[in-house]
Protein backbone atom coordinates (compact mmCIF):
# COMPACT_ATOMS: atom_id res chain seq x y z
CA UNK A 1 0.00 0.00 0.00
CA UNK A 2 3.05 2.27 -0.02
CA UNK A 3 3.35 5.55 -1.90
CA UNK A 4 6.43 7.45 -3.08
CA UNK A 5 8.75 8.58 -0.29
CA UNK A 6 7.62 6.00 2.27
CA UNK A 7 11.04 4.40 2.67
CA UNK A 8 10.07 2.68 5.92
CA UNK A 9 7.39 0.67 4.12
CA UNK A 10 9.86 -0.26 1.36
CA UNK A 11 12.29 -1.52 3.99
CA UNK A 12 9.51 -3.37 5.80
CA UNK A 13 8.50 -5.15 2.59
CA UNK A 14 12.07 -6.31 1.94
CA UNK A 15 12.51 -7.37 5.57
CA UNK A 16 9.24 -9.30 5.83
CA UNK A 17 9.72 -10.96 2.44
CA UNK A 18 13.15 -12.23 3.42
CA UNK A 19 12.02 -13.59 6.78
CA UNK A 20 8.81 -15.15 5.46
CA UNK A 21 10.87 -17.06 2.88
CA UNK A 22 13.18 -18.28 5.64
CA UNK A 23 10.25 -19.29 7.84
CA UNK A 24 8.19 -21.00 5.12
CA UNK A 25 9.87 -24.46 5.33
CA UNK A 26 9.11 -24.58 9.07
CA UNK A 27 5.42 -23.60 8.89
CA UNK A 28 2.45 -25.93 8.95
CA UNK A 29 -0.70 -25.68 6.87
CA UNK A 30 -2.84 -23.59 6.63
CA UNK A 31 -0.40 -20.86 7.69
CA UNK A 32 2.17 -22.06 5.16
CA UNK A 33 -0.40 -21.72 2.36
CA UNK A 34 -1.21 -18.17 3.40
CA UNK A 35 2.48 -17.28 3.38
CA UNK A 36 3.01 -18.89 -0.03
CA UNK A 37 0.11 -16.90 -1.50
CA UNK A 38 1.39 -13.66 0.06
CA UNK A 39 4.89 -14.19 -1.33
CA UNK A 40 3.53 -15.06 -4.77
CA UNK A 41 1.24 -12.01 -5.01
CA UNK A 42 -0.04 -9.66 -2.31
CA UNK A 43 -3.76 -9.28 -1.61
CA UNK A 44 -3.67 -5.78 -3.14
CA UNK A 45 -2.87 -7.26 -6.55
CA UNK A 46 -5.03 -10.38 -6.51
CA UNK A 47 -8.31 -11.15 -8.26
CA UNK A 48 -10.70 -10.77 -5.34
CA UNK A 49 -13.12 -13.57 -6.17
CA UNK A 50 -10.34 -16.03 -6.91
CA UNK A 51 -8.72 -15.18 -3.59
CA UNK A 52 -12.04 -15.94 -1.89
CA UNK A 53 -11.93 -19.44 -3.37
CA UNK A 54 -8.40 -19.95 -2.04
CA UNK A 55 -9.38 -18.75 1.39
CA UNK A 56 -12.40 -21.08 1.65
CA UNK A 57 -10.00 -24.03 1.34
CA UNK A 58 -7.64 -22.46 3.88
CA UNK A 59 -10.37 -21.62 6.39
CA UNK A 60 -11.64 -25.19 6.13
CA UNK A 61 -8.41 -26.31 7.85
CA UNK A 62 -8.78 -23.91 10.80
CA UNK A 63 -9.67 -25.90 13.94
CA UNK A 64 -11.87 -23.25 15.58
CA UNK A 65 -13.64 -22.26 12.34
CA UNK A 66 -17.29 -21.24 12.24
CA UNK A 67 -18.92 -23.99 10.16
CA UNK A 68 -22.03 -21.90 9.51
CA UNK A 69 -19.89 -19.08 8.11
CA UNK A 70 -17.93 -21.59 6.02
CA UNK A 71 -21.11 -23.09 4.58
CA UNK A 72 -22.45 -19.63 3.78
CA UNK A 73 -19.19 -18.71 2.00
CA UNK A 74 -19.36 -21.88 -0.11
CA UNK A 75 -23.00 -21.27 -0.98
CA UNK A 76 -22.29 -17.66 -1.93
CA UNK A 77 -19.31 -18.65 -4.07
CA UNK A 78 -21.16 -21.43 -5.90
CA UNK A 79 -24.26 -19.34 -6.59
CA UNK A 80 -22.24 -16.46 -7.99
CA UNK A 81 -20.04 -18.84 -9.98
CA UNK A 82 -23.21 -20.24 -11.55
CA UNK A 83 -24.15 -16.74 -12.68
CA UNK A 84 -20.66 -16.24 -14.11
CA UNK A 85 -20.91 -19.55 -15.97
CA UNK A 86 -24.25 -18.50 -17.48
CA UNK A 87 -22.75 -15.21 -18.58
CA UNK A 88 -19.78 -16.98 -20.16
CA UNK A 89 -22.16 -19.34 -21.94
CA UNK A 90 -24.03 -16.36 -23.40
CA UNK A 91 -20.78 -14.70 -24.49
CA UNK A 92 -19.50 -17.97 -25.99
CA UNK A 93 -22.74 -18.46 -27.94
CA UNK A 94 -22.45 -14.92 -29.31
CA UNK A 95 -18.82 -15.58 -30.26
CA UNK A 96 -19.77 -18.84 -31.98
CA UNK A 97 -22.50 -17.09 -34.00
CA UNK A 98 -19.95 -14.49 -35.12
CA UNK A 99 -18.00 -17.44 -36.60
CA UNK A 100 -14.70 -15.59 -36.33
CA UNK A 101 -12.78 -18.88 -36.13
CA UNK A 102 -13.82 -19.87 -39.67
CA UNK A 103 -13.97 -16.40 -41.24
CA UNK A 104 -10.82 -15.00 -39.58
CA UNK A 105 -8.63 -18.08 -38.98
CA UNK A 106 -5.56 -15.95 -38.20
CA UNK A 107 -6.98 -14.52 -34.95
CA UNK A 108 -6.38 -15.90 -31.46
CA UNK A 109 -9.54 -17.09 -29.71
CA UNK A 110 -9.44 -15.18 -26.42
CA UNK A 111 -13.13 -15.04 -25.54
CA UNK A 112 -12.80 -16.86 -22.18
CA UNK A 113 -9.67 -14.86 -21.34
CA UNK A 114 -11.52 -11.63 -22.16
CA UNK A 115 -14.42 -12.57 -19.89
CA UNK A 116 -12.06 -13.46 -17.05
CA UNK A 117 -10.40 -10.04 -17.39
CA UNK A 118 -13.63 -8.25 -16.54
CA UNK A 119 -14.28 -10.56 -13.57
CA UNK A 120 -11.15 -9.03 -12.10
CA UNK A 121 -12.77 -5.61 -12.41
CA UNK A 122 -16.18 -6.43 -10.94
CA UNK A 123 -17.60 -9.83 -10.07
CA UNK A 124 -20.75 -8.75 -8.20
CA UNK A 125 -24.14 -9.94 -9.53
CA UNK A 126 -25.52 -6.43 -10.06
CA UNK A 127 -22.89 -5.83 -12.77
CA UNK A 128 -23.96 -8.77 -14.92
CA UNK A 129 -25.12 -6.60 -17.82
CA UNK A 130 -21.94 -4.55 -17.69
CA UNK A 131 -19.83 -7.73 -17.90
CA UNK A 132 -21.83 -9.02 -20.86
CA UNK A 133 -21.40 -5.74 -22.72
CA UNK A 134 -17.71 -5.18 -22.13
CA UNK A 135 -16.82 -8.84 -22.75
CA UNK A 136 -18.05 -8.34 -26.30
CA UNK A 137 -16.05 -5.13 -26.67
CA UNK A 138 -12.87 -6.72 -25.27
CA UNK A 139 -13.25 -9.66 -27.66
CA UNK A 140 -13.84 -7.37 -30.65
CA UNK A 141 -10.84 -5.25 -29.64
CA UNK A 142 -8.72 -8.40 -29.52
CA UNK A 143 -9.86 -9.32 -33.05
CA UNK A 144 -9.08 -5.80 -34.26
CA UNK A 145 -5.62 -6.01 -32.70
CA UNK A 146 -4.91 -9.23 -34.63
CA UNK A 147 -6.16 -7.68 -37.89
CA UNK A 148 -3.72 -4.79 -37.46
CA UNK A 149 -0.79 -6.82 -36.14
CA UNK A 150 -1.00 -10.11 -38.00
CA UNK A 151 -2.94 -10.02 -41.24
CA UNK A 152 -3.95 -6.69 -42.75
CA UNK A 153 -1.97 -4.90 -45.45
CA UNK A 154 -1.17 -1.21 -45.10
CA UNK A 155 -3.77 -0.27 -47.72
CA UNK A 156 -6.48 -2.41 -46.13
CA UNK A 157 -5.74 -1.12 -42.65
CA UNK A 158 -5.88 2.51 -43.78
CA UNK A 159 -9.39 1.95 -45.18
CA UNK A 160 -10.36 0.08 -41.98
CA UNK A 161 -9.10 2.89 -39.76
CA UNK A 162 -10.98 5.48 -41.80
CA UNK A 163 -14.17 3.40 -41.53
CA UNK A 164 -13.86 3.21 -37.74
CA UNK A 165 -13.30 6.98 -37.53
CA UNK A 166 -16.48 7.58 -39.54
CA UNK A 167 -18.43 4.86 -37.70
CA UNK A 168 -20.87 4.55 -40.56
CA UNK A 169 -22.45 1.35 -41.86
CA UNK A 170 -22.26 2.73 -45.40
CA UNK A 171 -18.47 2.24 -45.30
CA UNK A 172 -18.84 -1.57 -45.15
CA UNK A 173 -18.79 -1.89 -48.95
CA UNK A 174 -15.32 -0.31 -49.06
CA UNK A 175 -13.80 -2.95 -46.77
CA UNK A 176 -12.21 -6.31 -47.62
CA UNK A 177 -14.54 -9.21 -46.75
CA UNK A 178 -12.56 -10.36 -43.69
CA UNK A 179 -12.48 -6.85 -42.17
CA UNK A 180 -16.15 -6.39 -43.04
CA UNK A 181 -16.94 -9.39 -40.82
CA UNK A 182 -15.38 -7.71 -37.81
CA UNK A 183 -16.68 -4.19 -38.43
CA UNK A 184 -20.23 -5.42 -38.99
CA UNK A 185 -20.21 -7.31 -35.67
CA UNK A 186 -18.81 -4.25 -33.92
CA UNK A 187 -21.55 -2.01 -35.32
CA UNK A 188 -24.23 -4.58 -34.44
CA UNK A 189 -23.03 -4.92 -30.84
CA UNK A 190 -22.81 -1.18 -30.21
CA UNK A 191 -26.19 -0.50 -31.81
CA UNK A 192 -27.74 -3.14 -29.55
CA UNK A 193 -26.16 -1.52 -26.48
CA UNK A 194 -27.45 1.88 -27.58
CA UNK A 195 -31.01 0.62 -28.01
CA UNK A 196 -30.99 -0.90 -24.52
CA UNK A 197 -29.48 2.15 -22.86
CA UNK A 198 -31.84 4.53 -24.69
CA UNK A 199 -34.77 2.97 -22.82
CA UNK A 200 -33.08 4.13 -19.60
CA UNK A 201 -32.11 7.58 -20.86
CA UNK A 202 -28.40 6.59 -20.89
CA UNK A 203 -27.65 6.39 -24.60
CA UNK A 204 -25.15 9.26 -24.19
CA UNK A 205 -22.71 6.64 -22.89
CA UNK A 206 -22.30 5.17 -26.37
CA UNK A 207 -20.58 8.30 -27.69
CA UNK A 208 -17.83 7.78 -25.13
CA UNK A 209 -17.46 4.14 -26.20
CA UNK A 210 -17.17 5.09 -29.88
CA UNK A 211 -14.61 7.84 -29.28
CA UNK A 212 -12.47 5.55 -27.12
CA UNK A 213 -12.58 2.81 -29.78
CA UNK A 214 -11.66 5.33 -32.49
CA UNK A 215 -8.68 6.50 -30.47
CA UNK A 216 -7.35 2.97 -30.11
CA UNK A 217 -7.69 2.19 -33.82
CA UNK A 218 -5.96 5.47 -34.73
CA UNK A 219 -2.98 4.56 -32.54
CA UNK A 220 -2.92 0.98 -33.85
CA UNK A 221 -2.48 2.56 -37.27
CA UNK A 222 0.44 4.69 -36.04
CA UNK A 223 2.19 1.54 -34.83
CA UNK A 224 1.59 -0.12 -38.20
CA UNK A 225 3.06 2.89 -40.00
CA UNK A 226 6.16 2.65 -37.83
CA UNK A 227 6.52 -1.04 -38.61
CA UNK A 228 5.99 -0.69 -42.35
CA UNK A 229 8.37 2.26 -42.69
CA UNK A 230 11.02 0.67 -40.48
CA UNK A 231 10.84 3.67 -38.15
CA UNK A 232 12.24 3.16 -34.66
CA UNK A 233 10.42 5.46 -32.20
CA UNK A 234 12.03 6.92 -29.13
CA UNK A 235 10.92 5.52 -25.80
CA UNK A 236 8.90 8.67 -25.19
CA UNK A 237 7.14 8.35 -28.57
CA UNK A 238 6.53 4.65 -28.03
CA UNK A 239 5.10 5.14 -24.55
CA UNK A 240 2.65 7.87 -25.62
CA UNK A 241 1.22 5.54 -28.28
CA UNK A 242 1.55 2.21 -26.43
CA UNK A 243 -0.42 3.42 -23.41
CA UNK A 244 -3.35 3.92 -25.81
CA UNK A 245 -2.89 0.71 -27.84
CA UNK A 246 -2.70 -1.27 -24.62
CA UNK A 247 -6.45 -0.41 -24.56
CA UNK A 248 -6.61 -0.10 -20.77
CA UNK A 249 -7.84 3.49 -20.94
CA UNK A 250 -10.55 2.43 -23.36
CA UNK A 251 -11.61 -0.68 -21.47
CA UNK A 252 -11.77 1.18 -18.18
CA UNK A 253 -14.11 3.73 -19.71
CA UNK A 254 -16.20 1.09 -21.48
CA UNK A 255 -16.51 -0.92 -18.24
CA UNK A 256 -18.91 1.82 -17.05
CA UNK A 257 -21.22 1.61 -20.08
CA UNK A 258 -23.45 -1.18 -18.77
CA UNK A 259 -23.38 -0.19 -15.11
CA UNK A 260 -26.26 1.34 -13.18
CA UNK A 261 -26.90 4.89 -12.05
CA UNK A 262 -23.59 5.15 -10.21
CA UNK A 263 -21.86 5.56 -13.60
CA UNK A 264 -22.80 9.19 -14.14
CA UNK A 265 -21.72 11.48 -16.97
CA UNK A 266 -19.09 12.90 -14.58
CA UNK A 267 -17.56 9.42 -14.32
CA UNK A 268 -17.26 9.17 -18.10
CA UNK A 269 -15.69 12.62 -18.31
CA UNK A 270 -13.25 11.65 -15.55
CA UNK A 271 -12.21 8.49 -17.41
CA UNK A 272 -12.11 10.27 -20.79
CA UNK A 273 -9.57 12.79 -19.45
CA UNK A 274 -7.15 9.99 -18.44
CA UNK A 275 -6.52 10.92 -14.79
CA UNK A 276 -3.29 9.97 -13.06
CA UNK A 277 -4.89 6.87 -11.52
CA UNK A 278 -5.79 5.41 -14.93
CA UNK A 279 -2.47 6.43 -16.45
CA UNK A 280 -0.60 4.60 -13.67
CA UNK A 281 -2.75 1.50 -14.15
CA UNK A 282 -2.06 1.64 -17.90
CA UNK A 283 1.69 1.89 -17.24
CA UNK A 284 1.57 -1.23 -15.04
CA UNK A 285 -0.42 -3.23 -17.59
CA UNK A 286 1.45 -2.01 -20.69
CA UNK A 287 4.97 -2.59 -19.41
CA UNK A 288 4.14 -5.89 -17.71
CA UNK A 289 2.50 -7.04 -20.94
CA UNK A 290 5.53 -5.96 -22.99
CA UNK A 291 7.86 -7.94 -20.74
CA UNK A 292 5.69 -11.07 -20.93
CA UNK A 293 4.89 -10.96 -24.66
CA UNK A 294 8.08 -9.37 -25.99
CA UNK A 295 9.62 -12.43 -27.66
CA UNK A 296 6.34 -13.64 -29.23
CA UNK A 297 5.51 -10.17 -30.57
CA UNK A 298 8.92 -9.79 -32.18
CA UNK A 299 8.70 -13.26 -33.78
CA UNK A 300 5.42 -12.42 -35.52
CA UNK A 301 6.58 -9.00 -36.73
CA UNK A 302 5.54 -6.25 -34.35
CA UNK A 303 6.71 -2.70 -33.73
CA UNK A 304 9.69 -2.65 -31.35
CA UNK A 305 8.60 -2.99 -27.73
CA UNK A 306 9.78 -0.86 -24.83
CA UNK A 307 12.41 -3.56 -24.17
CA UNK A 308 14.10 -3.24 -27.59
CA UNK A 309 13.86 0.54 -27.56
CA UNK A 310 15.41 0.86 -24.11
CA UNK A 311 18.21 -1.57 -25.01
CA UNK A 312 18.99 0.48 -28.13
CA UNK A 313 18.86 3.88 -26.38
CA UNK A 314 20.89 2.85 -23.33
CA UNK A 315 23.04 0.01 -24.64
CA UNK A 316 21.67 -2.25 -21.91
CA UNK A 317 21.16 -6.00 -21.81
CA UNK A 318 17.76 -7.63 -22.14
CA UNK A 319 17.73 -8.43 -18.42
CA UNK A 320 18.61 -4.84 -17.48
CA UNK A 321 15.82 -3.50 -19.69
CA UNK A 322 13.28 -5.86 -18.12
CA UNK A 323 14.40 -4.84 -14.63
CA UNK A 324 14.00 -1.17 -15.59
CA UNK A 325 10.37 -1.61 -16.59
CA UNK A 326 9.58 -3.83 -13.61
CA UNK A 327 10.75 -0.92 -11.42
CA UNK A 328 8.65 1.52 -13.44
CA UNK A 329 5.59 -0.68 -12.95
CA UNK A 330 6.32 -0.82 -9.21
CA UNK A 331 6.53 2.98 -9.13
CA UNK A 332 3.21 3.20 -10.98
CA UNK A 333 1.63 1.01 -8.29
CA UNK A 334 2.67 3.65 -5.77
CA UNK A 335 0.91 6.27 -7.89
CA UNK A 336 -2.21 4.08 -7.86
CA UNK A 337 -2.01 3.76 -4.07
CA UNK A 338 -1.65 7.51 -3.63
CA UNK A 339 -4.58 8.28 -5.91
CA UNK A 340 -6.77 5.75 -4.09
CA UNK A 341 -5.99 7.47 -0.78
CA UNK A 342 -7.07 10.85 -2.13
CA UNK A 343 -10.70 12.04 -2.14
CA UNK A 344 -12.29 12.14 -5.57
CA UNK A 345 -15.50 13.49 -7.08
CA UNK A 346 -16.12 10.14 -8.76
CA UNK A 347 -18.86 8.28 -6.80
CA UNK A 348 -18.03 5.02 -5.08
CA UNK A 349 -20.47 2.14 -4.55
CA UNK A 350 -21.53 1.54 -0.97
CA UNK A 351 -20.40 -1.88 0.33
CA UNK A 352 -23.95 -2.32 1.61
CA UNK A 353 -25.72 -1.30 -1.59
CA UNK A 354 -28.75 -3.45 -2.46
CA UNK A 355 -28.56 -5.34 -5.72
CA UNK A 356 -31.60 -7.62 -6.05
CA UNK A 357 -29.19 -10.45 -5.36
CA UNK A 358 -31.63 -13.31 -5.70
CA UNK A 359 -33.15 -11.94 -8.92
CA UNK A 360 -29.70 -12.02 -10.56
CA UNK A 361 -29.58 -15.78 -10.03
Amino acid sequence: MGIHGEDVLDEARVFTTEHLKLALPHLNSPLSTLVELALELPLRKRVERLQSRYYISIYQQVKDRDDTLLELAKLDFNLLQLLHQRELMEISMWWKKCDFGAKLPFIIDRVVECYFWILGVYFEPQYSRARLMISRIISLTSVMDDIYDVYGTMEEIKVFTDAIQRWDRSTLDQLPDYIKVHFCKLLDAVEKFEEELAREGKSYRISYLKEAFKEVSKHYFIEMEWLNSGYSPTLEEYTSVALITGAYFMLTLVSYVGMGDIATKEVFEWAKNKPKLLKAASVVCRFKDDIQSNQLEQMRGHVASCIQIYMKEHGSTYEEACEKFIRMAADAWKDINKECLMPTEVPMASPHASCEFCACY
